[in-house]
């Protein structure tokens, strides 16, 4: 099947939820697509506490509500999984593994996956202590023993903002060097609050059920095991943004996340990215938000523009 839209938003975390709002209430014509239940990583997201106007909020209660407010101003969500995006003239084309959609406007709001070490005891306590964000969950661990896996830029970094919550920080790595920059290597070692874990490896994630109460770890070059008692487990060993849709080349760092302007717009005319998949600070649902907003208003923009070029050449 073929449907015709105005704006197709890509991604229905925060930001394409936010973008929908926006969007649909300016009498675009809007569908969203989302391959999994709209909300994001906030699904996933125990309780929520840094979002404005609310003190504490479950994840999923805030994702059903931004969802609920976009479809109160005619957001059409579909469940379909895109496989693709490209350009026809003026025309944007995104296919999903059912269907394809032609607009005068894409938003992409795909975000991106932390990478997962695969042990045991991780996804069950993801939310009870197990987190990949230390600037969304750094707070609920305040006097709490962390442990912090990875020894990347992200690690050795969000380490250290860690300690300004944890009443010790240990950061856990399986070489003996870190790869961070030197200058955040620096801060973390005069840190008095860190204790580093050389060659050594995170084997399993335990519990009582509830929340994390320590975890196995294993030396590398020894095979040594031992249990370290802790209250929560940050991950931070890498983080892949969903920016492989394109059939045109598509600007992106290093990284693989997408370049834009302050108007969210990518080098594709008419494309626009937003939240974690798009090269920025930090990623954090307020981020996704007004990413969502700005693009929502510069597509609605650009549509006009593009009826005013037709218009004049009419004439």
């Amino acid at each position: 099947m073929e449907f015709i839209y105005d704006v197709v938003i890509v991604g229905g975390g925060p930001g394409g939820l936010c973008a929908g709002l926006y969007s649909a209430r300016a009498n675009l014509k809007t569908v969203l697509l989302e391959k999994l239940i709209p909300g994001g990583e906030i699904v996933n997201t125990a309780w929520v506490e840094d979002y404005p106007g609310f003190e504490l909020i479950g994840g999923p209660e805030l994702a059903k509500k931004m969802e609920d407010h976009a479809r109160k101003f005619g957001l059409e969500i579909r469940t379909e999984n895109v496989t693709e995006i490209y350009s026809e003239g003026n025309e944007k084309v995104v296919k999903t593994e059912e269907n394809t959609y032609r607009a005068k406007a894409v938003i992409i709001a795909t975000g991106g996956t932390p990478t997962k070490l695969g042990i045991p005891g991780e996804l069950e306590y993801a939310g009870k202590g197990v987190s990949y964000c230390a600037l969304c969950d750094g707070a609920f661990f305040k006097g709490e023993v962390i442990a912090v896996i990875g020894g990347g830029d992200s690690a050795v970094e969000e380490g250290t903002f860690l300690t300004k919550f944890g009443s010790k920080v240990y950061l856990i790595h399986r070489r003996d060097s870190f790869r961070a920059q030197k200058i955040i290597q620096q801060r973390a070692f005069a840190n008095d609050k860190i204790e580093v874990i050389w060659n050594t490896a995170a084997e399993e994630i335990m519990g009582n059920g509830n929340k994390v109460s320590g975890v196995k770890l294993k030396n590398v070059q020894t095979g040594e095991t031992k249990t370290l008692p802790v209250g929560a487990v940050f991950i931070f060993i890498g983080f892949v943004p969903n920016s492989n849709l394109f059939r045109e080349p598509v600007n992106k760092d290093k990284l693989g996340y997408i370049l834009t302007n302050d108007r969210m717009e990518t080098n594709l005319p008419g494309i626009y990215a937003i939240g974690d998949v798009r090269a920025q600070l930090c990623k954090q649902v307020t981020n996704a938000v007004g990413d969502g907003t700005t693009a929502a208003v510069a597509a609605g923009k650009y549509i006009e523009n593009l009826k005013d070029e037709l218009t004049a050449a009419k004439v």
